[in-house]
C-alpha cells in the first residue's frame, strides 16, 4: 500500500467487491485509517490474518514488506493463500494452495 498511496484504496475496494460478490466475507486492510506508521499497522493486520480463513495476495504483493509479512504469517498458520490473476477478458480468478475450495 505504501508504494501505491494514490491508488491502493481503489484497487483494494475493487478486489473486495469481486470477492464479496462470490459470497465471501472480506476483512480489508485498506479500511484502516491513514496516518499510522507501519509498526502500528502490522499488529492490526496480523490480527486480521488471525481472523481470516484465507488471505488474498493482490498483484504486486511481492513489492510490499507488509504483504510479505502477512503471507509468511498466514503460511505459518497453514492458512489458505490465494493470488490475484486475471483471465484474458479481465475476470478475476483465484489461484493458490487449495484455491479450488473457493471457486463459485
Amino acid at each position: 500500500m505504501a508504494k501505491r498511496p494514490d491508488t491502493y484504496k481503489e484497487e483494494f475496494a475493487k478486489a473486495e467487491k469481486e470477492i464479496t460478490e462470490k459470497g465471501y466475507t472480506v476483512i480489508n486492510p485498506a479500511w484502516l485509517p491513514k496516518g499510522l506508521d507501519r509498526n502500528r499497522y502490522m499488529p492490526i493486520c496480523m490480527a486480521m490474518v488471525d481472523a481470516a480463513d484465507a488471505i488474498y495476495m493482490m498483484d504486486g504483493w511481492e513489492d510490499s514488506k507488509g504483504a510479505r509479512l502477512e503471507k509468511a504469517y498466514a503460511e505459518y498458520q497453514d492458512k489458505l493463500v490465494l493470488y490475484e490473476e486475471r483471465k484474458n477478458d479481465g475476470d478475476q480468478i483465484f489461484t493458490g494452495n487449495g484455491s479450488e475450495a473457493l471457486r463459485k
